[in-house]
């Protein structure tokens, strides 16, 4: 029996370096978001009086302190702007930014905007579709923002639909377009796995085998897959999957 080369152990290290990288890389990243939010979140401390900071009563900081009081907080806010008094006084309080010229921009859009990512009723962000972009022999993902586009469907004389095509890795950049509906190609991945396959560069493709959606969403899938495509049938194994 011959005697495994230095290339063969020079493979198994590579192979040994790779193992940990899987492992350190995504922990890693997870810690450092982990730490940016507690530490974004901890400043909200600094709105407390000195007499009652965390280090002043206790001798030493409590990491995450600053998310139980942002919660508090935002329970707080949101349980008195529900009763009638509460309203009155946020009406009267836009009214006095209404009209301030810049503040008045900056508010009601972000205002719209929250309204429209927080409301359960929205479509924006639920569906992920394929166009075709930046032409047409090409495809990008994107997410349906709205199929109510008003004055746009009246002068383009089409039936388009909103989306955002998020850039990667980073997703929260991107560009606002509006597509004609015929071009838009609903997928059956969630909003998590197109965000994880945005975020990772494409690398991490969801899992598929044709599964056919609800009849309520739409389009019969079976429709959009190639002559001879069974769609319940099961994806061909690998080299390493038999035997």
């Amino acid at each position: 029996m011959s005697k495994q080369g230095p290339p063969g152990r020079l493979a198994r290290l590579r192979r040994y370096l790779v193992a940990g990288l899987l492992v350190v890389v995504p922990i890693g990243v997870t810690l450092y978001v982990l730490r940016f939010l507690v530490n974004f979140m901890d400043r909200s401390l600094n709105l407390l009086p000195d007499a009652i900071q965390p280090e002043n009563l206790f001798g030493f900081n409590i990491p995450g302190l600053g998310i139980i009081l942002s919660l508090l907080a935002l329970l707080l806010i949101g349980m008195f702007t529900a009763n009638f008094l509460g309203r009155k006084l946020v009406d009267w309080g836009e009214g006095m930014l209404r009209r301030i010229p810049v503040v008045r921009s900056i508010y009601y859009g972000t205002k719209q905007i929250a309204e429209t990512m927080f409301s359960g009723q929205s479509e924006a962000f639920r569906q992920p579709v394929l166009i075709p972009y930046p032409h047409e022999n090409s495809w990008a993902l994107a997410f349906v923002t709205n199929s109510d586009l008003g004055e746009i469907q009246h002068r383009t004389g089409r039936e388009v639909v909103g989306v955002y095509v998020p850039t990667t890795p980073n997703p929260t950049s991107g560009f606002n377009l509006m597509i004609p509906r015929e071009q838009v190609i609903e997928l059956d991945m969630s909003v998590d796995e197109a965000l994880r396959m945005i975020i990772s560069l494409g690398v991490v493709v969801p899992a598929w085998q044709g599964r056919i959606p609800d009849p309520d969403r739409g389009t019969e899938l079976r429709d959009k897959l190639p002559v001879g495509h069974d769609p319940d049938a099961k994806p061909p194994r690998g080299p390493r999957e038999e035997g």
